[in-house]
């Protein structure tokens, strides 16, 4: 669980960095969703990876205030660890776990994925009731039951310890608006339908289904389903700065990363800075030495000017290699900075070059994998 802190006057006591989260704009962000999803359709708040690095912890504790019911997790101890927090509702993981495990299924209240036919003939085997959602593949192609064996979906039903509460597909392309990817995206949508509607042929009682991701629903809104299962968008930012949707949501970024400025160096021209010698100062410069590297999840290949901070209201490069645990921006142009001044790495409140998506994309990734990644030792600043 990531150390949490509260108000701005706690500042003072982060040692060197740290990750700081909106809570208005997570909350301003649900009701967008919901407001853009069917009456009775759910939220599920996908809070995998440390809720995509912004702490499992406070950002579930808050949903569940807010009335949310359902999560989304990825392994068994993701939430089990949700469950020790004392978050009620249900929560689906979305990915594997050992048959040997089912009895802490049980124990916590979870609900497992059934990733294909076996697996759910050996987690029955268990002899341990546990709720579970059937995966269906229509053509990702990662996990779930193929959609054309229908026959072993409708055996999975008749499975003495599985209680089936949900079945889902995931979309694997819904982010895209090329032509061909929403053609086959319809496909995937049309196949579990056909798949589902072979099931109510056969008498089975449906339990509640899902197709929708984030980009589901910002593409395909149309979808009536009983859960939506928000990740990315929950948290105010999409995949990739050039990301077009069918819905334009008023989603608000709900992290900033910021670090203090810890040394101030002088150094001359023709003066290299960092490993490798990889920058040279072209002129009398002043350097700033930011307590914050690729450690705590800022990407190393935002070195040598591909990467940018804020201090100050002042854009800034970076210069030479990012380090672990250290990073060095060029603050000669930058007015009047002093040490313990504050720095922004990635910026809530920006639309610009210190947003997440673009600072992904500058680093050839995605904000969902540069959130992801963030902050394992650095403590989380509540707003």
């Amino acid at each position: 669980m990531k150390t949490i802190i509260q108000g701005k006057e706690e500042i003072s006591k982060t040692d060197r960095a740290y990750i700081e989260i909106n809570l208005k704009n997570l909350c301003h962000n649900v009701k967008v969703l919901q407001n853009a999803m069917p009456k009775k359709c759910e939220l599920m708040a996908v809070v995998k990876a440390e809720a995509y690095g912004h702490g499992a912890f406070y950002i579930s504790k808050y949903l569940n205030k807010m009335g949310i019911k359902s999560f989304a997790v990825a392994t068994i101890d993701e939430g089990i660890k949700l469950r020790k927090y004392g978050i009620r509702g249900d929560i689906l993981i979305l990915g594997w776990t050992c048959v040997n495990r089912a009895y802490e299924l049980k124990k916590y209240d979870l609900t497992q994925t059934l990733i294909d036919f076996e697996y759910a003939y050996e987690l029955s085997r268990q002899g341990v009731a546990v709720k579970a959602h059937i995966k269906i593949d229509t053509g990702m192609h990662r996990l779930g039951i193929p959609c054309e064996e229908f026959l072993n979906v409708k055996k999975v039903f008749s499975m003495k310890n599985i209680k089936i509460s949900g079945i889902f597909t995931h979309l694997c392309c819904s982010d895209s608006r090329n032509p061909e990817d929403i053609e086959f995206t319809k496909g995937q949508i049309l196949s579990f339908y056909n798949l589902i509607d072979i099931l109510k042929a056969s008498s089975i009682t449906i339990p509640k289904l899902h197709i929708q991701s984030s980009y589901g629903l910002l593409n395909y809104p149309e979808l009536n389903c009983d859960y939506v299962r928000a990740g990315i968008a929950l948290y105010g930012v999409l995949s990739t700065p050039d990301n077009d949707t069918k819905l334009k949501l008023d989603l608000r970024p709900v992290f900033s990363l910021k670090s203090k400025v810890v040394l101030i160096r002088s150094v001359k021209k023709g003066d290299s800075i960092g490993y490798g010698r990889s920058f040279t100062a072209k002129r009398d410069s002043r350097i700033a030495i930011l307590s914050v590297g690729y450690g705590d999840g800022f990407p190393r290949n935002l070195s040598c000017g591909r990467g940018s901070v804020k201090i100050n209201q002042h854009i800034v490069p970076v210069i030479g290699r990012i380090c672990m645990d250290q990073l060095a921006v060029d603050i000669t142009d930058a007015g009047d900075v002093n040490c313990g001044d504050i720095a922004t790495l990635i910026g809530a409140e920006e639309s610009n070059v210190l947003s997440a998506p673009v600072v992904a994309d500058n680093s050839g990734s995605i904000s969902n994998e540069l959130l992801c990644r963030m902050g394992a030792r650095l403590p989380v600043r509540i707003e």
